[in-house]
């Protein structure tokens, strides 16, 4: 064995919350006993995408003698866990469970005051971490969102989320390819009604529509879709 660049996870920082999972693209982290672990050295390719996703910077990238890299053996690996995943993650955080939101009707009681309540209908909501056969995705109305919009836009549940299914990411990121070939697989699977992008005016946003239309392509699914455009400053400059 050479000296190379691995990942290095300190057990002691990590607190098993699972986000470096989705964001190791060669699927070379589990969580194990609570902790996440590095499951064989050939699956790591040590250029460390992983590592800003951990909150707790328990991740880092050292040199010592490891086996190589086997990328035949990842493609492998990661087509085994694609297998694997149904309804839950690889992973098994707890955080990552299906849920269906059941929302009550509310309405203002002669106070004149407008009540601002939540309008999401299902858990989770980012993209990688959505299982493509959860249950609340069957004839769905989606509403695929770049992960800026909703803290810019301030009535994004009420004029965007009411009965819709969200899905969120980020086209800047993380891997496109990914996130196509993961739609693709779910607008397969799922008799999806409508999508509706939205995502911010800044140039490296506008890739999320692109990646949607990938997805279709790739599907070959016909689904009516529709995109809207944020403003920085909370407007809505395309719909």
């Amino acid at each position: 064995m050479a000296k190379r660049k691995i990942v290095k996870i300190n057990e002691e920082k990590c607190n098993g919350c699972g986000l470096c999972i989705p964001n190791c693209a060669e699927g070379a982290l589990q969580i194990v006993d609570g902790k996440a672990k590095l499951v064989k050295e050939i699956y790591c390719d040590g250029l460390g995408a992983c590592l800003g996703h951990c909150p707790e910077g328990a991740i880092t990238i050292e040199e010592r003698e490891a086996a190589g890299f086997d990328e035949k053996a990842t493609e492998k690996h990661l087509k085994e866990l694609k297998k694997k995943e149904k309804k839950e993650l690889p992973c098994g955080c707890p955080g990552t469970a299906v849920k269906t939101i059941k929302r009550q009707a509310t309405s203002d009681k002669g106070q004149g005051v407008r009540k601002t309540v939540s309008e999401l209908g299902n858990w989770p909501v980012q993209l990688m971490l959505v299982p493509v056969e959860a249950p609340y995705l069957k004839e769905a109305d989606l509403v695929i969102a770049a992960d800026c919009v909703a803290f810019s836009y301030p009535d994004f549940h009420q004029n965007f989320l009411r009965d819709k299914v969200l899905l969120i990411g980020c086209p800047k990121l993380d891997a496109a390819p990914i996130y196509e070939e993961k739609l693709a697989e779910l607008f397969k699977l799922n008799n999806i009604k409508s999508i509706t992008v939205l995502h911010m005016e800044v140039p490296c946003c506008f890739g999320l529509i692109q990646i949607v239309k990938e997805a279709l392509r790739l599907s070959g699914k016909k689904i009516p879709l529709e995109k809207v455009i944020v403003g920085i400053k909370g407007d809505i400059k395309e719909a």
